[in-house]
């Protein structure tokens, strides 16, 4: 059997429970994937992006819905060695890419201060206008639960704001254009044990500035909150689980302030109309 058969069948056998069921869950719930989309699966090299590939690949070859794929590749300046990494492991699971180079690294990393942040918000745009280009409705991103879970506890120790990482979004630059994430559902642990399982190797963070630096302060602060939850974790086993679901069961009636599209309210609003 080859690797990327190995690889699609530890998804839907071994790892059914843990990744494939999950995956399908967000799809559907979230309804991420509509009839005639047509879908730019954004590959950065990682083990989260080319896990989506391959998963968003088994979806269309065995889903009713008929949609279309392209398998994108954003070379923002890797390496050598990281750029063939990325092309060999493509191969290796049968995933046909479609690259395109920029030059976001060298203009990112000669930004005095806030390089991680104006890197991310570079690689946005350029996906979203190649995307656009090549006739595509959506990008697919490969943030997971453990994102969603880390974001948020993120933004509220170091943030001072209740803020989520919604499954999906339209774009407020790229008209007609939205921003899917399908592994919403699956963490970041079973993701690691199936690319433990098929002998994978990926790229991590190819950025030159960490790189240099060994790593970024937002970077950092990631792992301290990684190490957190992890801690949570041995005393409640479902704190996470507790976590996501508190996401999709917000009661405002009990918020001080919130924001709405950009406006801030105030608790008073409602208070001060009760008593009329």
């Amino acid at each position: 059997m080859e690797p990327w058969q190995l690889a699609e069948r530890s998804i839907s056998k071994k790892y059914r429970k843990e990744i494939w069921n999950p995956f399908i869950a967000a799809v559907k719930r979230y309804e991420l994937v509509q009839a005639g989309d047509k879908i730019a699966v954004c590959v950065s090299g990682g083990k989260d992006s080319m896990l989506l590939a391959k998963l968003m690949q088994m979806l269309q070859k065995y889903s009713d819905t008929p949609f279309e794929l392209i398998f994108l590749v954003m070379d923002p300046g890797y390496n050598a060695e990281n750029r063939q990494k990325i092309e060999e492991n493509a191969r290796l699971l049968r995933i046909p890419l479609t690259v395109f180079e920029t030059d976001v690294f060298k203009l990112a990393n000669g930004a005095e201060k806030n390089s991680c942040y104006l890197c991310a918000r570079m690689r946005r745009g350029h996906l979203y206008s190649k995307a656009q280009e090549l006739g595509c409705n959506k990008i697919a991103l490969g943030h997971h639960f453990s994102d969603v879970i880390e974001t948020t506890v993120m933004g509220m120790l170091y943030g001072a704001q209740l803020q989520a990482m919604l499954p999906k979004l339209h774009s407020g630059h790229y008209p007609g254009m939205s921003l899917i994430r399908p592994l919403y559902c699956v963490h970041e642990d079973d993701i690691l044990a199936w690319k433990r399982y098929n002998g994978l190797s990926f790229i991590a963070c190819a950025c030159r500035f960490t790189e240099a630096e060994d790593r970024g302060e937002h970077a950092g602060k990631r792992q301290e909150i990684k190490e957190m939850i992890r801690q949570w974790r041995r005393r409640n086993p479902d704190v996470e689980k507790s976590i996501f679901a508190s996401l999709h069961s917000v009661c405002l009636d009990t918020f001080p302030g919130y924001k709405h599209e950009g406006e801030e309210h105030s608790f008073l609003e409602r208070y001060r109309e009760q008593e009329l």
